[in-house]
């Protein structure tokens, strides 16, 4: 049955997650491998990131600057997009793209080492392929989203101070201090990095899990890739709605 099926999976993602922290063990071995995954996934994607941020923060910019004139407000368009970015848009985003460009090529990654036998090869050497493979890729990606998020940030408010100064004409100086009234560093800016952590071990996870488990085929890789893609930005989003209600409901 389908919910029997359903429930069966996330069973096994949650022991596949217990699994990830338990052999997360910090040895020279592990601390190489995460050295090299953050290279891999995080300062790789940097390119991605800035492109997104500043195009994000164009758009939001004009968009919330024709909202804004009509009622006679545009000279607070900082605080609209500084509010929209940390407490939204820049977390989800942020996670999203971390999703297309490195958690696609770690659920590849691993359902071609599937393919290959190279899990087998590890487990018959006696060396535990969660510890060796998994463990290192989910704490890059909790260590490199936060950080790739702030840059993002700063990408999209750069574009966004350009774009509203020396093209809308909103004073400089106005543009910075109502920023600065408008976004909390911790209530904004930490929360923002908080969030992202969550998202990149959620999209890291989901994305091993799937290439783990994967067919041990060239289609099995190919569908895992896909399905790790898909279900990995579908999670995002909704915890990104679960945490935004617990911190910003009230």
């Amino acid at each position: 049955m389908p919910f029997v099926a359903a429930t069966r999976s996330i069973g096994r993602a949650g022991l596949f997650s217990l699994s990830v922290l338990r052999a997360s063990v910090p040895t020279r071995d592990f601390f190489a491998e995460l050295t090299r995954e953050i290279y891999k996934i995080g300062a790789r994607s940097l390119p991605i990131i800035a492109v997104g941020g500043a195009f994000v923060g164009l758009s939001v910019t004009l968009l919330g600057y024709r909202a804004l004139d009509t009622y006679g407000a545009s000279n607070q368009i900082s605080a609209l997009v500084g509010l929209g970015l940390y407490r939204e848009l820049a977390p989800v985003l942020t996670a999203l793209l971390f999703i297309g460009r490195a958690g696609s090529s770690i659920a590849a990654e691993l359902g071609l080492m599937r393919a290959t036998d190279q899990i087998t090869a590890l487990g018959l050497m006696a060396i535990d392929p969660i510890a060796k493979a998994v463990a290192p890729r989910f704490w890059a990606a909790v260590i490199c989203v936060p950080l790739l998020t702030g840059f993002f940030c700063s990408l999209a408010i750069t574009a966004s101070y350009f774009e509203a100064v020396h093209v809308i004409g909103i004073d400089s100086g106005t543009f910075w201090q109502v920023l600065k009234d408008s976004v909390d560093f911790h209530h904004d800016f930490l929360v923002a990095l908080e969030k992202s952590a969550v998202f990149g071990g959620v999209a890291a996870l989901v994305a091993s899990y799937v290439g783990f488990h994967a067919e041990p085929t060239v289609e099995g890789t190919s569908v895992a890739t896909t399905r790790a893609v898909v279900n990995a930005s579908l999670l995002v989003l909704m915890f990104n709605f679960v945490l935004s209600a617990f911190l910003f409901g009230k």
